[in-house]
């Protein structure tokens, strides 16, 4: 099991955003698939409570199903960016951690 999974739908462009952000960071990732029908999402549900992707679990922090793309960013360039990097996709997220800095 890797440290950090994504609960990822192909062609979700939250999911995307997210994605970029991993890969931004340089950390690896184990993707989980999910099925395109929120109801055929059993797996989604029983990590984050939740039907909805993207969902982030970090086996290291303790992190068992964060929901919400742009909340993901914020922790994923939080916890794993240092201080000169920024979100990929700026705006909102980027205005977002400069306040929490």
């Amino acid at each position: 099991m890797a440290d950090i999974e994504l609960y990822d739908l192909n062609g979700c462009p939250y999911c995307a955003k997210v994605r970029r952000a991993l890969d931004d960071l340089n950390l690896s990732y184990e993707t989980h698939s999910v099925a395109g029908r929120r109801r055929n999402r059993d797996e989604v549900y029983e990590v984050s409570g939740q039907y909805g992707v993207p969902v982030l679990v970090d086996n290291s922090n303790g992190i068992e199903g964060m929901a919400e793309s742009d909340d993901i960013v914020a922790y994923l360039y939080r916890e794993y960016g240092d201080a000169n990097q920024q979100p990929p996709e700026g705006g909102l997220v980027s205005r977002l951690l400069s306040r929490l800095t």
